[in-house]
């Protein structure tokens, strides 16, 4: 009679194999007939958005979501009157928030000028089902010196540290600019000030902040101390929890009350830890929205689960195992005694073995079967990664790639192919919190390497499969590229759909954030001298580009947003997405016209022939972004001022440049180095390229202006006195210089037809 048995574990081991490919049914979270979701944020009842939301006393509003489509994807917010709190994620008794208010205070490093002051910090939840989670957030004070309070804590939290040595990255230890207090349970009003503690350490900290954060999402960088740093950043994120919960009162007492009693069908209520409140939650043996009504879980479907050994009926609520079936015993329950066998006194079948031989051997067939099936099923799913990468890997060019580093044994040593799990580990799986920035052609992510290393990692949207060649060649010639002005490129990973770059970080932003950044600006603080060092340093940059390369690099994109300065302020030429080789036997190319407006070359623009020359004019708008603090193009300026280039060179022309240059600049004590620079500039945004000098005269006469020897070999052209008395027909007096009306809406127009039919803007 064992047969049945044998049956019964066949078909057991069968289902078993199959669940695993089935998907799970979807529970419903939302009410019927309403948007579930907003973006990619599921909004799950009693929260609701317009009409949806659970309504406790009659108005709608305490769970009222706000789904915002002007975003793109649309963004959900919690729907209060005084603040902004975009939601980052929802569960069944949390939100993760992004925080909207940085108590903050900073001086001018310099002048000791008050720059930002918002002191006070306040984030008033009392009239909401929310509190703030003590268990998952804490309170930030950084800044040395400082002091940093919230309401209710006598302690307080002060930082102190006397020199940028004491200041240690990654820790808030409350002596190495960044300290840290736990909050207290059920609080729902945070009041908190940040003031000034000691105003000595300007130099290397004039800045103190405050702030609440999600435990684990805030790691201390020097960088946070200064002007400028992440902190005063409107995108960056930092989450905080909520702890949420129903009404303001008990589980008794809203029972009471059966017209709002929140818990619905098949579910209990039970009081909330950090809020004065109740949540819900289904029964066991119940799955669902206890807020809808929880509905039955058939445990029996899922047979990875199945509690019974033997047949499995489902109930509400629950289950029955039938009995044993003939020839065993036992209560049937997986996790019980089970079915066993009963063993009866051996009889011989018509083959002569014992019955118990029989069923032995059945079973430890099975088992067999079982095992061979999954270490068939783990290589099976090993072979389809592995061909996949290595599809990627040949589409990408890495073949071609790989025989060219192998052929150049310069590059060998220092580049290198990465794996995709290399990388995926060093950016925590492209977390969203390792993004530096994101533009048209992909995102660029912050890394650390298994030996330490931090690396940015740039993951390009698409490639075009026809560029592969060049891609790769690309990839070849700037890892040979060894100048401590040019980002370096320390490998490529091809394993993917499409190459990630791995770069040097560079870790003090770029030269645009720190022209343009909203109030003072540590940059145009700084001395003619350190502006005129950066402006040498990527002209040097350049001119190696296009001199000692071989062959030779055009950039095609030079601009402020592609400069990256260290922490020295070192600038460093990066983005080479744009650029192009140069055969050895050509002197210009004929492409698809790219570039960014403002510096487009007009030359460039109207021929389609890319030459070098066309790095010098938008290097020459770089050098008036350094001059004047003005941005490249800005229709908010008066139309005939809109371009600044064009605009700078009508001036020119009319002997009055200096109206555009930056005011300090107008009375250091070197004024005519800035005067030399400005000629220099005019020179650079020649319309005709064959009239412009070359990178490298303009990198020696760069050079030149900082008193030292340049290399030997450059030529250094400067005529200077022809050149300014062309600029200026009589002597200079800075403090009574006219100012006078240009019109160019003739030249405007051409900047008018590059926005209307540009190609591929970057």
């Amino acid at each position: 009679m064992f047969p049945p048995l044998s049956l019964l574990l066949e078909l057991s081991v069968l289902a078993s194999l199959f669940s695993s490919l089935s998907a799970e049914s979807s529970i419903e979270q939302v009410k019927p007939g309403c948007q579930s979701k907003c973006g990619n944020i599921t909004i799950p009842y009693p929260f609701g958005i317009g009409d949806c939301s659970y309504d406790e006393d009659n108005d709608g509003k305490l769970y009222y979501i706000v789904c915002n489509t002007t975003y793109n994807p649309p963004k959900p917010f919690i729907g209060l009157a005084n603040y902004h709190l975009e939601i980052l994620s929802i569960t069944e008794t949390e939100f993760r928030i992004k925080n909207p208010v940085i108590a903050s205070k900073c001086y001018d490093d310099k002048t000791g000028k008050l720059v930002l002051d918002k002191p006070l910090y306040t984030l008033d939840l009392r009239s909401t089902p929310f509190t703030f989670s003590y268990t998952k957030n804490m309170f930030i004070g950084i800044g040395c010196n400082t002091d940093l309070s919230m309401k209710g804590d006598t302690e307080g939290c002060i930082s102190t540290c006397t020199s940028r040595a004491d200041v240690v990255e990654g820790f808030c230890n409350d002596t190495a600019g960044c300290c840290q207090r736990t909050i207290p349970k059920s609080l729902n009003l945070f009041d908190a000030t940040v003031s000034e503690f000691s105003p000595s350490i300007l130099s290397f900290s004039p800045c103190n902040f405050g702030f609440l954060v999600e435990i684990g999402e805030y790691t201390f960088q020097a960088s946070d101390l200064l002007f400028g740093g992440r902190l005063t950043e409107p995108s960056m994120v930092l989450p905080l929890v909520l702890d949420w919960a129903i009404a303001a009162q008990s589980c008794e007492v809203a029972k009471v009350q059966s017209s709002i009693y929140a818990c619905k069908n098949n579910s209990f209520c039970s009081e909330a830890i950090n809020n004065p409140g109740y949540r819900c939650a289904c029964h066991k043996g119940f799955e669902g929205n206890p807020y809808l009504g929880c509905k039955d879980v058939n445990e029996c479907e899922d047979q990875n689960n199945n509690p019974c050994s033997a047949i499995c009926t489902n109930t509400n609520g629950g289950y029955n195992c039938s009995a044993c079936p003939e020839g065993s015993s036992g209560d049937g329950l997986r996790h019980g005694s089970g079915c066993t066998i009963v063993i009866k006194p051996a009889h011989a079948t018509k083959e002569g073995f014992p019955v118990i031989r029989v069923a032995l051997g059945i079973s430890l067939g099975f088992m067999l079967a079982i095992l061979c099936s999954l270490i068939f099923y783990i290589s099976k799913r090993k072979q389809t990664l592995f061909k996949t990468k290595e599809n990627f890997f040949k589409k990408n060019g890495g073949l071609l790639l790989r025989k060219q580093l192998t052929s150049n044994e310069g590059s060998v040593d220092s580049t290198k192919i990465f794996t995709e799990e290399e990388l995926k580990l060093a950016t925590n799986n492209y977390h969203e919190s390792q993004v530096l920035g994101k533009g048209g052609f992909g995102t660029v992510y912050k890394g650390t390497l298994s030996d330490n290393r931090v690396v940015a990692i740039k993951k390009s949207n698409v490639i075009d499969q026809t560029q592969i060649e060049q891609f790769v060649n690309e990839v070849v010639i700037l890892t040979q590229i060894n100048h401590r002005n040019v980002v370096n490129l320390l490998g490529c990973c091809l394993e993917t759909e499409v190459p990630l770059l791995v770069y040097e970080f560079v870790s003090n932003g770029t030269l645009f954030q720190h022209i343009y950044s909203k109030g003072a600006t540590e940059l145009f603080s700084m001395a003619w001298e350190s502006r005129l060092k950066i402006a040498t340093e990527v002209a040097s940059a350049i001119a190696y580009l296009h001199s000692a390369a071989s062959p030779p690099i055009i950039h095609r994109d030079i601009k402020s947003t592609n400069v990256l300065l260290d922490e020295n302020y070192i600038a460093k030429v990066s983005d080479f997405g744009a650029s192009r080789l140069v055969p050895l036997d050509q002197t210009r190319l004929n492409t698809l016209v790219q570039g960014t407006l403002g510096y487009l070359d007009p030359e460039y623009f109207n021929s389609s022939q890319l030459t070098d020359k066309s790095d010098v004019y938008s290097f020459g708008v770089l050098l008036l972004e350094l001059l004047t603090g003005e941005k490249p193009l800005c229709l908010e300026r008066p139309e005939e001022q809109r371009n600044l280039a064009t605009y700078f060179v009508s001036l020119a022309d009319k002997h009055d440049v200096f109206r555009l240059i930056n005011a300090p600049f107008k009375n250091v004590g070197n004024q005519e180095q800035v005067l030399e620079v400005t000629v220099l500039a005019k020179k650079c945004l020649n319309w005709k390229g064959k009239y412009r000098p070359t990178m490298k005269q303009v990198a020696a006469d760069l050079l030149s202006l900082t008193r030292l020897e340049p290399p030997s070999g450059w030529d250094t052209q400067q005529q200077y006195y022809e050149d300014t008395t062309s600029l200026l027909s009589e002597p200079i007096d800075l403090h009574s210089m006219l100012l006078s009306s240009v019109n160019l809406s003739s030249v405007y127009s051409l900047e008018t037809n590059v926005i209307g039919s540009m190609n591929n803007p970057r």
